[in-house]
């Protein structure tokens, strides 16, 4: 199992791994969860530390950096070419020709600009142990709406995210890793983490929505997306409640 574990790291970090492999990955998608608790404790840990020393908003940055570096951005790089695939005008085979398109057009890099200002400006709204919860939090949630998606949601085409979209049917994956999710949330997060939970799915179902009428169906870029949104739009409620 710790081998396993190792591959599913590796693939959502920068963490090399002499075990990833991407069909041992997809099948062990369910536990993506527990790499977002992995994840998030160390950054978390990060913020938590800086937030007694450094204003708010350089704690921000550097969070967000730090959640760049450790993920290597390969999400955030889906999210760019998902907005890029939605401003596509034309059919859905269209839409998702763009997204593969390697050069990123201005409706992916307007959308990672929100993306990092929103996390910015949300991190900087707390401090302390609420930061430390807000960071942990939001990265569980992150991981879960991709297996939910996976779980949910039937693919554009075949490619690489094929295995994962397969594997995900077997709806006791799905209910291991929600299980993994909403343990942690309830005990760090209590009413707001079960907020947050409810907030991710109906996150994850719009995107369901909005992918399978514009390409379709899902692709890995809108994995990808998904993870980001789910991590922002967590952290922005976060400081609103």
């Amino acid at each position: 199992m710790l081998k396993e574990v190792s591959s599913v790291f590796s693939f959502l970090t920068i963490i090399p791994s002499n075990n990833t492999d991407l069909g041992t990955v997809a099948k062990y998608m369910h536990i993506f969860p527990i790499i977002g608790i992995a994840i998030g404790l160390i950054i978390a840990s990060i913020g938590f530390g800086l937030s007694f020393f450094l204003d708010p908003l350089i704690v921000s940055l550097l969070v967000v950096a730090s959640i760049a570096v450790i993920t290597g951005i390969h999400h955030t790089d889906g999210l760019a070419d998902f907005a890029d695939g939605l401003m596509t005008r034309g059919s859905k085979e269209k839409k998702r020709k763009a997204m593969k398109d390697l050069s990123t057009g201005s409706a992916g890099i307007v959308s990672v600009v929100l993306y990092i200002a929103g996390a910015i400006i949300a991190l900087s709204l707390t401090d302390g142990y609420a930061l430390f919860q807000a960071i942990l939090l939001s990265e569980i949630l992150a991981k879960f709406s991709m297996v939910l998606m996976a779980s949910i949601g039937n693919s554009a085409a075949t490619g690489s995210n094929s295995p994962f979209m397969q594997i995900m049917k077997d709806k006791r994956r799905l209910a291991i890793a929600a299980i993994i999710t909403i343990i942690p949330l309830v005990v760090i997060g209590g009413t707001v983490g079960m907020i947050l939970f409810g907030a991710s799915i109906g996150i994850t179902m719009i995107l369901i929505g909005i992918s399978t009428r514009s390409f379709g169906g899902i692709t890995g870029d809108v994995l990808g997306a998904a993870n980001e949104l789910t991590r922002l739009s967590s952290l922005l409620i976060f400081v609103s409640l």
